[in-house]
């Protein structure tokens, strides 16, 4: 009796839920899809392309023989991430690490649910009147909504052994007051005494942030590992990085032996001057997390406007094939991005930002870097993908890979090799490390003054190819 009951509640529910469909097999109607280009990128047509060097391997590295490869379309940043976006990332950081800590410490001095002023009382927009208004938003039950304590009762007021804190909410309609006369109470004026550096290492009455405060952590999963494992819980290959993010500003000073570069050290990441200057001094790692905190903080966007089924696909650095696939911009076979074989125009003007001239450093008009979006862009719409900063690639270098990698979207994601492929060559590099075929590599937790990067995400769909046969 009780089969009989469940099979006609199920045939009941079958019934109910296929009405409209008259018996028909019409598929399950999802939301209408309007693909977006993502700001400041340009898609890249998939495509075949031949991979390596087609002229003489004058270095004799032999580590880049023809292969014929097929990508996949992806959007691609037409530059290099500058220092402004770069720094929007470090602001962001910063502005989350200030409200972990006030929050922190609201709970421990009773500022939550009934602690002096009540949580979340500042008004939008508006610094708060006590170190409580910056309370976590779950502090106070009677404003949650059933979701919200339900997934607070059952995780995020449960430690994880790693961050007690992981999940909870900020208030971020409080704004911060960054005016020192100006702080509301003495337990405001701890948490921002503790994120500058100690009064003790200050000089000239300049007194900074102490960046090494300012870490990102993010998760990621091991998708490769997943893929290849027999069994395993998905946990797993879920894995946690929580990575300094501030650039590696003494690079310019290391890099260089016996030379000047103290302004460059000083000045060239945080001064407006620099804004449209490509980053650098950022580790592979730190290039990752930049990506992770890109997609996180359009998805968090998207959510707040409540279009949960249009969530973005996350940005990434570029596996070395599509590097070089868009570097080439369409052209078969070139040397540089503009085709060559020379990386001066017909009127004697250098086509990019090197070292020409056997160390004549400002022959083609740069001294260091130049802005981001300088000389002419190739056939993709990308600027200097030859020159300025050598890029990160998601793959990891060895110099035998082309012999054995797939001709189908060719990747090296070896998460043991800590040799990371870096491409393009940049502005104390001579012509040879311009050619969009010359490959070099760097270790991942290096940072270096002539290293930096751009993102790329996968194109939503198949119709977009860059060599398909024309009708």
């Amino acid at each position: 009796m009780k089969k009989f009951i469940a099979f006609a509640a199920l045939s009941s529910l079958l019934f109910s839920c296929g009405s409209s469909d008259k018996g028909e097999l019409v598929g399950v109607k999802g939301k209408k899809w309007h693909p977006e280009k993502p700001y400041g990128m340009s898609l890249v047509p998939g495509g075949a392309f031949i991979m390596g060097k087609s002229d003489d391997d004058l270095a004799n590295i032999g580590d880049a023989p023809t292969k014929t490869v097929t990508v996949r379309s992806f959007y691609m940043d037409e530059t290099e991430i500058t220092n402004s976006e770069y720094r929007q990332f470090v602001e962001w950081v910063k502005d989350s690490t200030i409200r972990v800590r006030l929050a922190i410490l609201a709970d421990e001095v009773g500022g939550g649910a009934g602690g002096g002023t009540a949580a979340g009382k500042g008004k939008s927009g508006k610094a708060g009147g006590s170190i409580n208004d910056y309370a976590f938003n779950d502090a106070d039950p009677a404003k949650m909504t059933p979701y919200d304590k339900y997934m607070y009762e059952n995780y995020y007021s449960v430690s994880d052994g790693e961050d007690m804190y992981a999940g909870r909410k900020l208030n971020h309609k409080v704004k911060l007051q960054t005016n020192t006369a100006k702080y509301p109470d003495e337990y405001y004026s701890e948490v921002m005494d503790s994120m500058y550096i100690p009064v003790a290492e200050s000089y000239n009455g300049l007194r900074t942030i102490d960046v090494s405060k300012l870490k990102f952590r993010y998760s990621w999963m091991d998708i490769q590992a997943a893929a290849k494992a027999k069994k395993g819980k998905r946990s797993k290959f879920i894995k946690t990085e929580q990575e300094p993010i501030y650039p590696d500003t003494t690079a310019w000073i290391k890099d260089f032996a016996y030379s000047y570069n103290e302004p460059m050290h000083n000045d060239y990441f945080w001064h407006q001057a620099y804004s449209e200057y490509p980053v650098v001094g950022v580790s592979w790692k730190q290039a990752k997390a930049f990506c992770a905190w890109r997609t996180l903080n359009k998805n968090t966007y998207i959510k707040s406007k409540k279009k949960h089924n249009d969530l973005v696909n996350s940005f990434r650095l570029p596996t070395e094939a599509e590097w070089e696939y868009a570097a080439r911009g369409g052209l078969e076979s070139a040397t540089y991005p503009w085709g060559g074989p020379y990386a001066k125009s017909d009127r004697g003007c250098f086509l990019a930002n090197f070292k020409p001239n056997r160390g004549d450093y400002a022959a083609d008009g740069a001294l260091y870097t130049v802005e981001a979006k300088s000389y002419d862009p190739n056939g993709y719409n990308l600027y200097n993908m030859a020159g300025n900063v050598s890029e990160w690639t998601d793959s990891s270098y060895d110099p035998g890979a082309y012999e054995y990698v797939s001709t189908m979207n060719p990747n090296v994601p070896d998460t043991k090799n800590q040799r990371k492929v870096v491409r393009g060559g940049s502005w104390k590099d001579v012509s040879y490390y311009l050619q969009v075929s010359t490959r070099d590599f760097e270790y991942a937790d290096t940072a270096r003054s002539y290293i930096g990067f751009r993102t790329v995400q996968d194109y939503m769909g198949l119709q977009v190819t860059g060599n398909a046969p024309k009708n």
